[in-house]
């Protein structure tokens, strides 16, 4: 099996004050997971770094040691020569356009 081009650490549960206090980046991640099983896998790891309400791309606020983690955790998850994975940093400075509107799931 060859290996992804990946690193990485465990994942750390936040709340809002954790926000204020530790640098989040904003990233975009997504994957195309050939077995079921595995996408499962792949889906829930990254749901537990995702912003609610997010389908086929996922929205994260993450820090740094928290990416390094989730990215290790998908390496363990996947098979690189059937699967796919691509996590990517959003800069700060790009102007956001939106389209459709947000629902809250509380």
């Amino acid at each position: 099996m060859a290996s992804l081009p990946m690193t990485c650490t465990r994942h750390i549960q936040c709340n809002n004050a954790d926000m204020n206090t530790h640098h989040r980046d904003l990233y975009l991640a997504f994957c195309d997971v050939a077995h079921p099983r595995r996408l499962a896998a792949a889906l829930k790891l990254i749901r537990s770094y995702s912003v609610v309400g997010q389908k086929s791309v996922h929205e994260l606020w993450m820090t740094n040691e928290e990416r390094d983690t989730m990215v290790q955790d998908m390496f363990a998850l996947l098979n690189p020569d059937h699967d796919r994975f691509q996590i990517i940093a959003i800069d700060p400075r790009s102007k956001v356009y939106t389209l459709g509107s947000q629902t809250c799931l509380h």
